[in-house]
């Protein structure tokens, strides 16, 4: 019997030092997967208590844990409004990871913990926010009449898909339907994702309008001027053609992972990045190359308070989106590649802006073509992707799901998209969070759109519709 009881006392004290050697080791050296998955819990919840304006529990239940890794159910989180900090700790006490609010640059993680430096990065004034007004969108926030047939497809929650959050369809400029899921307005600010990328080769084109940036310029970062990679161009950037290597993979600890949730300074790793393939020969998509576009048009804009209000001055005030917030890493370079919170509405409004080729109230904004490279396929893709960080077949071309084939799309993770479609003078915004394992495809939505809208238009408007869009009047 003393002799099982020694045995027994044994494995009882094997067991306390495997649980406390385990303890020192998450905390001392805790895995990356751990440090990411914290990462992505506290800038999440961070954007989405700060910025939308959510409640802290709903966001990680919802956002982050019901559609992630099992191991995100262990995170906890805790807001600390007082100094607008966002912590999350695996099992609340290891692989601690931070965000940080910035005002009307939104939230930014802050893996090394270095508050006062990502404070130091916009430390100055913030662009001035708009106030939405009462006119007819998109001049304003209201909507006039509404289609009920195209109302009744949104509310078919088959053909809308798992837990859609907004929905906007726009026809010949004005919103003709919305909707939204539970708990969410036409007033929430929700994420676009990898639609940001977008928007931001949208950005670089206010400054080629501008000549200080072009699709040929090469010679792009300083640390590239002595190898292969000074001679890759703006446009094989904007292609996703650039040779540099690149793990996109979200499952594990990828580039984009480490990039996103790892690394305080989001460009180092793109920038430092191997050549696997020359310029412009293969298609890789990237979230990297998207945050070196950002950097890149930031140093062409120069000083730094000039070029963190660029996107407000150049392209959100005169498009009328009050809402948006484009936010930056710890190091202060935009997230070209996800980060850009906006209501449906201001989203829809950037999709009208590239349905008119780049024109606005009758200024055009954007230089003749680019808007067209953001509808040309490159080879390398073999059809999908565009000159100008868009889609022309996400899943599948338009012929295969029976789509007008001058349709191009903006899409983000976790089923983001946003449909264009110039011969019918149509936007369809979709925002949620559907994760791609549910199989939901954004093209059902806009056939079922196109299917219930009123009949074509003449000829001649059909052929107006395919040229430079008039600004809709009240």
């Amino acid at each position: 019997m003393r002799f099982v009881l020694r045995v027994l006392k044994a494995l009882a004290l094997l067991v306390v030092l495997i649980v406390v050697a385990g303890a020192v080791w998450l905390l001392v050296r805790p895995p990356e997967l751990l440090r990411v998955g914290d990462g992505y819990a506290a800038k999440i919840v961070c954007s989405n208590v700060f910025v939308a304006g959510r409640n802290a529990e709903d966001v990680l239940a919802d956002d982050v844990q019901a559609p992630g890794n099992p191991l995100l159910r262990l995170v906890r989180v805790s807001v600390d409004r007082d100094n607008n900090r966002v912590t999350a700790r695996f099992l609340g006490l290891f692989a601690s990871s931070y965000a940080l609010y910035r005002g009307a640059f939104g939230c930014t993680s802050v893996p090394d913990g270095d508050f006062e430096a990502a404070a130091n990065a916009v430390a100055f004034d913030a662009p001035a926010r708009m106030e939405a007004n009462a006119a007819l969108w998109p001049e304003g926030e209201g909507v006039g009449g509404r289609d009920e047939s195209i109302a009744a497809v949104l509310n078919d929650t088959g053909i809308a898909g798992p837990a859609m959050r907004g929905i906007v369809v726009v026809r010949d400029g004005r919103i003709v339907a919305e909707a939204y899921g539970p708990g969410f307005s036409a007033k929430t600010p929700l994420i676009g994702w990898s639609m940001t990328k977008t928007v931001n080769a949208a950005i670089l084109g206010r400054l080629m309008l501008d000549g200080k940036i072009s699709f040929d310029d090469n010679h792009l970062l300083a640390q590239w001027k002595d190898d292969a990679r000074a001679k890759i161009k703006v446009s094989d950037l904007l292609g996703m053609e650039s040779g540099l290597a690149f793990n996109e993979n979200y499952g594990d600890v990828a580039d984009v992972t480490r990039m996103l949730y790892l690394d305080p300074d989001m460009v180092s790793l793109p920038a430092n990045a191997p050549m696997e393939a020359a310029p412009g020969q293969r298609f890789l998509y990237s979230s990297g190359t998207a945050v070196l576009l950002s950097r890149i048009w930031m140093d062409r804009v120069g000083r730094a308070p000039a070029a963190f209000s660029y996107p407000h001055d150049a392209l959100f005030s005169p498009l009328g989106m009050t809402s948006a917030v484009f936010e930056l890493d710890a190091r202060g370079t935009f997230v070209g590649s996800s980060y850009l919170y906006a209501t449906a509405h201001d989203w829809a409004r950037f999709g009208q802006f590239l349905l008119q080729d780049g024109v606005w109230n009758g200024q055009r904004l954007l230089p003749e073509g680019f808007v067209g490279a953001m509808r040309t396929p490159t080879a390398a893709s073999n059809g999908r992707y565009t000159q100008g960080q868009a889609w022309l077949a996400p899943g599948g071309s338009s012929a295969a799901f029976g789509l007008p084939e001058d349709t191009f799309w903006l899409t983000g993770h976790d089923g983001q998209s946003m449909a264009i479609v110039p011969s019918a003078n149509l936007i369809v915004v979709r925002l949620g969070l559907t994760p791609g394992w549910l199989g939901y495809q954004p093209q059902t939505l806009l056939k079922a759109v196109l299917a219930a809208l009123p009949q074509a238009r003449a000829p001649q408007q059909q052929a107006e519709s395919q040229g430079h869009q008039p600004q809709p009047q009240p």
